[in-house]
């Protein structure tokens, strides 16, 4: 079936978006189709439009979109865990932001209750990503420290929420001092909002915690700021890289690892097996889906564009002016 969606002609600036048509495959056994709302923005997304992030084995490699909201609207042989028109969220390895999509049912979440269809777009890659990170791997509980880097950023504003509601204290950096405020909002101290001098915080960070440092570290900046991290982080912390904004390799000061008997963790949510994502899905519906029914949880949209504005999306989150997500709806 072909449908409607976005699609990259080349690599290239947001003049290579262009609004086309995609097949879509008849869900097979154990798959359902999911007509979209809407589909939210990453980083991702703009690297693979500018031919540095291929899309991962079975993901349509023109069609981006990582996390979707929509409705289950058809069924294939042995699909019974959801009904017909049901609300699901879930995050993908790309094509999100087409019409439809056909993808393995316990691949899909509920959308919370109370939630706008629209705005649930917004949940599934940042919440997931923040909580796998942070306590999945981290290893983060009650009492315990966190330093989000990108605090105004979607992950940062999911794990700010999500500290919170463990019983955590989050400590965040931006580099815009103009979006702390709204972090603010969430939940982080204004105390614990930092705006990093030179690239510096690593004194703050422990000053802020009474010399011990934190036991665990979020991070998409990588090598930028790897030393300031490790100078962050407490005896036995962990290091939990999730991308590279500020370089991919530098310095690897290996004498202050040992001191610190550190653990650093690289991780990624896209290229992982289908068996993964199902467990991390099941996981997410049982754990963080009632957080947000209970209000403890919320998206953060920055804005909410028509599909057919993807490039004036990407624009934006390339002047990095955003707070939280930027979703795109049908």
């Amino acid at each position: 079936m072909l449908v409607e969606a976005v699609r990259f002609v080349r690599p290239g600036g947001v003049e290579v978006i262009e609004l086309g048509e995609t097949e879509v495959p008849a869900p097979g056994f154990g798959e359902v189709q999911v007509e979209i709302v809407a589909a939210a923005l990453n980083r991702a997304d703009v690297l693979q439009r500018r031919g540095l992030y291929a899309a991962p084995p079975g993901a349509p490699p023109d069609v981006p979109g990582l996390e979707l909201s929509g409705r289950v609207i058809a069924r294939g042989p042995g699909a019974t865990r959801w009904d017909q028109g049901a609300e699901v969220m879930a995050i993908v390895g790309g094509g999100a932001m087409a019409r439809r999509i056909t993808l393995h049912e316990r691949e899909l979440m509920p959308v919370p209750k109370g939630v706008e269809l629209v705005r649930a777009a917004a949940i599934p890659e940042a919440f997931l990503t923040a909580w796998d990170g942070m306590v999945l791997q981290g290893g983060l509980s009650a009492g315990d420290s966190v330093l989000i880097h990108a605090v105004a950023s979607g992950i940062g504003t999911a794990a700010v929420q999500l500290a919170r509601a463990i019983g955590a204290r989050p400590i965040g950096t931006s580099r815009t001092a103009a979006k702390l405020p709204r972090v603010v909002e969430l939940g982080l101290a204004e105390a614990d909002a930092l705006v990093p001098e030179g690239g510096r915080f690593s004194a703050a960070v422990v000053e802020r915690t009474g010399g011990a440092g934190v036991p665990v570290i979020l991070d998409c900046v990588g090598a930028a700021y790897l030393e300031e991290n490790l100078r962050a982080l407490a005896i036995r912390g962990r290091l939990i890289l999730l991308g590279m904004l500020g370089g991919a390799s530098g310095p690897a000061p290996l004498a202050l690892m040992l001191h610190k008997r550190a653990t650093v963790i690289g991780t990624v949510m896209r290229a992982r097996a289908l068996e993964e994502k199902i467990a991390l899905a099941r996981l997410a519906s049982a754990r963080l889906v009632p957080l947000f029914e209970r209000g403890l949880l919320a998206p953060v949209v920055d804005a909410v564009l028509p599909m057919s504005a993807c490039a004036e999306a990407h624009a934006r989150m390339e002047r990095d002016d955003t707070v939280g997500k930027l979703v795109l709806a049908w």
